[in-house]
This record gives structure tokens, C-alpha cells and sequence, in this order.
């Protein structure tokens, strides 16, 4: 299996991410956490993954992030 970097992603993409962003709360601290994580530029499988920030995960596929959950909802993939 493959890896790869972390992109931006489409517009649609982004457009989601901010509304999961915004429904679920994420504070500017969290936030804070995630843009120095992504800072790194990890690499993260071509299949499904998710980053545990404790209060919050991030989930992806591949190289694109796909959307935010809460603590304590369970994601799917390989844990980085």
C-alpha cells in the first residue's frame, strides 16, 4: 500500500471541512493543534486514516482530509 502528503484538497472538500468544523465546535486551540500537525507535512496511507487529537479526530482518505469528528465517535481506517 502507498502513502502520500497531506493536500488541500477541491473547494467542495474544504467547503465540508469548514461546515464539520463549525458544527462540531472545534476550538481555536484544537485548530492551533491540527495546522502544526499538518505543518509536518505527515505521510498518511492511500486507503482510510484518522489523526486522534483527544477532544477531536481528523479523517481522511488518502491524501485528502474528508471530515472532523468529535471525541468519542469512532472513525474508520488505520490510526496515525
Amino acid at each position: 500500500m502507498g502513502h502520500s502528503r497531506i493536500l488541500p484538497g477541491p473547494p467542495a472538500v474544504r467547503d465540508h471541512l469548514i461546515a464539520r468544523m463549525r458544527d462540531r465546535k472545534i476550538s481555536l486551540d484544537d485548530l492551533n493543534r491540527l495546522r502544526l500537525w499538518i505543518e509536518t507535512r505527515p505521510i498518511v496511507p492511500e486507503g482510510l486514516w484518522y489523526k486522534d487529537f483527544g477532544s477531536f479526530k481528523l479523517c481522511g482518505e488518502g491524501a485528502l482530509p474528508k471530515t472532523f469528528l468529535l471525541e468519542g465517535q469512532i472513525a474508520k481506517g488505520r490510526k496515525l
